[in-house]
């Protein structure tokens, strides 16, 4: 009996040829997926310290050339970087933290069934994806409204992304047993109570998602500092690393000495401009390890019942 066993085990076990080569094919697409998003992030980590005729010629591939940390010595010796990642640092936080204390409860509300109005309240949501007054109205409005040159025009005119809510209703709608709110109301558990104490613990994995997409949103915020601010002092990071690129453009194309008053040395103009794109992406994928395990859960979680 023990010798049929076992012999039933190794035919069990044993793999064909075809399904050697099937993985081997496998792990070879995977393989060149990953290079190909891989390296261009480090050819950029290496571009930033090697020299700049040797990076605009080709000879800088695989390995740092002429190390020199120069182009990240001048950007953060400029002080609007310091403001900048400080605007930018409160921008993100309070944004995100604005936007999920609005997303989160609509999306509860548009999620229970009884709530007659739903409907309607959704289809308007919905329609603001498609029709926008564009950029002009929104100006004045903001005008009027007195959120020119202000934090706030970067916080509340986006608290709500209509497709993060759409995520989270359905969330709500799909993993959250009713039982559980009709076993919280024969306590006398009222909605307020029970979004709070039993819906939010159990959506952690949504909430990440959803906070991610806010955080990435508003750290990569451009467009917003570029139109409604005017003042050095409110300018997001952005906006001030495109700055400190053109005066390095300038003086890399020959400006004379009105380029070189804002500018860096030419031979360096290439360590500058990807020291700019690790300055700025670098905080975003330092974050994103701690969020992936619930990142990779609340994607697709909801759409496949067991």
């Amino acid at each position: 009996m023990q010798l049929a066993h076992k012999k039933q085990k190794e035919v069990v076990h044993k793999r064909s040829p075809g399904e050697w080569v099937f993985d081997a094919v496998v792990l070879t697409i995977c393989l060149l997926i990953f290079l190909s998003i891989v390296y261009p992030l480090y050819f950029v980590v290496i571009a930033s310290i090697s020299n700049s005729t040797l990076v605009s010629t080709g000879q800088v591939t695989i390995f740092p050339k002429d190390i020199s940390f120069f182009g990240y010595t001048e950007i953060f010796k400029d002080q609007r970087i310091w403001t900048g990642y400080g605007n930018t640092i409160l921008y993100t936080v309070l944004g995100t933290a604005v936007n999920l204390l609005f997303t989160l409860p609509a999306a509860y509300v548009l999620s229970r069934h009884e709530f007659r109005a739903r409907r309607f309240i959704m289809f308007a949501f919905v329609v603001t994806l498609f029709f926008g007054g564009g950029l002009i109205p929104t100006y004045l409005l903001m005008k009027d409204l007195n959120m020119l040159n202000t934090i706030w025009v970067f916080i509340l005119p986006f608290s709500v992304n209509v497709y993060n809510l759409i995520i989270a209703r359905s969330f709500f709608e799909s993993s959250i047993p009713k039982e559980l709110y009709e076993a919280a109301a024969m306590d006398g558990c009222s909605h307020f109570r029970y979004f709070g104490s039993v819906v939010l613990p159990l959506s952690k994995a949504i909430v990440s998602v959803i906070g991610l997409y806010y955080l990435v949103a508003h750290w990569n915020d451009f467009f917003t500092g570029l139109i409604y601010i005017r003042s050095n002092d409110l300018q997001p990071l952005q906006i001030v690393l495109r700055d400190i690129l053109l005066s390095n453009q300038v003086f890399s194309q020959g400006a004379g000495a009105g380029g070189a008053s804002g500018g860096y040395a030419q031979q360096y103009a290439d360590q500058v401009k990807y020291g700019v794109i690790i300055v700025s992406t670098l905080p975003i994928l330092l974050v994103y390890p701690f969020l992936q395990k619930y990142f990779d859960k609340g994607v697709m979680i909801g759409s496949v019942k067991g």
